[in-house]
């Protein structure tokens, strides 16, 4: 028996006691096929959140340093994430995301690279637009907040808010040659698509999405 659907329902039964969670736009999350969850990242929760209540059984990365972790680790190996080397490029990371999504599985990128625990978006990695492209997968833009607030409620004991919003999905349209900047590009339309999901205090360097004009985006029906 895999011990991923086990551990996301015991997830499930720990958020219903520390968590509120309020999740918009589920609708939007396709039932089959290979597909990027596109995530802000504040804090720990955020992964784990999409990961257990997702309606399909989603693949992550997670920093190499965390296996490690005395008791936690343990259960994040049998979660069977994959492990990444941060600051440097890891092929083999890349390689298992690349053969994840062409099993047609749902594959979790947090395109900031790391947490801001401020919440505020920070600038986003090109990483997202590169396998988006190599594996012609549709990315699904899911904004998570209130988690923050988690660690200061947990010593009050109460419960916290979390807000989970999915967008719709899309997929990136390059140019006829692409170039190393358009990546660059690519990246920032889909965090602005992001932003837009999130309040405005949450959107960070990614403000003002209403004002931007998307030339490497096509929204799926």
């Amino acid at each position: 028996m895999r011990a991923r659907p086990i551990l996301n329902f015991i997830l499930r039964i720990l958020f219903r006691i520390f968590l509120r969670c309020k999740v918009e736009g589920l609708e939007n999350f396709p039932r089959k096929g290979r597909v990027i969850l596109m995530i802000n990242h504040i804090n720990f929760l955020d992964p784990v959140l999409v990961g257990a209540l997702a309606p399909r059984e989603v693949n992550m990365m997670a920093k190499r340093e965390v296996l490690d972790y005395p008791f936690l680790g343990f259960f994040i190996r049998l979660y069977g994430v994959i492990p990444i080397r941060r600051g440097e490029i890891d092929r083999r990371a890349l390689k298992s995301a690349l053969e994840t999504l062409l099993r047609e599985e749902p594959f979790l990128i947090a395109p900031e690279g790391t947490r801001s625990h401020h919440g505020r978006l920070q600038k986003a990695k090109d990483g997202i637009a590169y396998i988006a492209l190599r594996t012609d997968a549709p990315i699904l833009p899911i904004a998570i907040w209130g988690q923050e607030k988690f660690f200061q409620n947990i010593k009050k004991l109460r419960p916290t808010e979390v807000n989970i919003r999915i967008g719709r999905p899309f997929k990136f349209v390059p140019p006829p040659k692409l170039e190393r900047g358009d990546l660059t590009k690519m990246t920032t339309e889909a965090m602005y698509i992001l932003a837009s999901l999130l309040p405005p205090e949450y959107r960070g360097v990614y403000a003002n999405p209403e004002g931007v004009n998307f030339h490497y985006i096509q929204f799926l029906d």
